[in-house]
């Protein structure tokens, strides 16, 4: 496993755990739909032109040119923004790679209120929703570049089609190489009261300068790093939902269909407990930068401080 620290954007991470899967096996082949710039794969186009291509802005086709591509014994990555990928080439995704038993590895960049200043039109909230649908994809949004790049390994090693939420600019390391495992949370603090369960950077952050918040309360949390949404780690779930009571669940995107009713969904069924959510309603998107947006969403450690001892008092 390569250390990323010192890459400068999360893109860099992506694009260094793409290279040296390429570099290894002959098969990998890059798609994207007239983005590259904004995912640096001009670096892949460089180094294996042959086993480059630009689809151009056609997110469907490059879906379908992908699922052919993996008939063939290939192992597509694809890019373009999170609701291009997931909302313009559903059907080709559903139908043509998942239906078919294709492997194809799909990258979504920018999710949710990442995408600032491209506004609502470009913020998948609905995304986990819509992939959740498709039989057999793997699911995952890492929370820092070091998780980013390991997963995007072992994604490929995994063999299945897959999901990756990405942030392309910015970047922040907390784990080792090596450290992050695909369908195993982390638990990033240990605590007895409320557990908070994020997804992705934003909300990682978030539940972390929480746990701070509520420490000087008197309220003990635990925090969990749910970077694989599917196959669901139901083993940290179980385990944090009886020790804490409370589960408080954090995701940059939409209630419905996403991780939130999902994890309230088997807790019904096994332990249930008591819970709240921290996600996005019956709203679209808007324009602004990541500490509006963050405000304008409710998405600050101060309101997820909040609803967690809303839970417990």
């Amino acid at each position: 496993m390569r250390d990323v620290r010192e890459l400068p954007n999360y893109r860099d991470a992506l694009m260094a755990a793409v290279l040296d899967l390429a570099a290894e096996h002959q098969e990998v082949v890059f798609l994207d739909a007239d983005v590259s710039s904004c995912i640096g794969s001009t670096a892949f186009s460089k180094a294996y032109p042959d086993r480059a291509f630009n689809i151009g802005i056609a997110e469907a086709n490059m879906a379908g040119v992908a699922a052919g591509m993996a008939s063939m014994g290939l192992r597509p990555f694809i890019h373009t923004f999170g609701c291009f990928v997931t909302r313009r080439a559903y059907d080709q995704l559903f139908i043509s790679v998942g239906y078919t038993r294709q492997c194809v590895h799909v990258i979504g960049s920018d999710p949710g209120i990442v995408a600032q200043y491209n506004g609502g039109t470009h913020m998948p909230f609905e995304d986990i929703a819509l992939m959740r649908q498709i039989p057999g994809f793997a699911i995952v949004e890492p929370s820092d570049a070091q998780s980013l790049y390991d997963l995007t390994i072992q994604l490929y090693q995994n063999g299945t089609s897959s999901y990756m939420r990405v942030p392309r600019k910015g970047t922040s390391v907390r784990y080792a190489p090596g450290e992050v495992v695909l369908g195993k949370g982390v638990e990033l603090a240990d605590g007895k009261d409320v557990a908070l369960i994020a997804t992705g950077a934003v909300m990682v952050d978030a539940a972390l300068r929480a746990r701070d918040i509520l420490k000087a309360k008197g309220i003990d949390a635990t925090v969990i790093d749910l970077h694989t949404i599917r196959p669901l780690d139901t083993d940290i779930i179980d385990k944090v939902a009886s020790r804490c009571g409370h589960v408080l669940v954090m995701e940059n995107g939409r209630y419905a269909g996403g991780i939130g009713e999902m994890i309230a969904a088997y807790l019904a069924r096994t332990n249930p407990v008591r819970m709240d959510f921290l996600s996005v309603g019956e709203r679209f998107g808007e324009v602004g930068n990541l500490r509006y947006l963050a405000s304008a969403f409710g998405f600050t450690a101060e309101n997820a401080a909040a609803k967690a001892e809303g839970l417990i008092r």
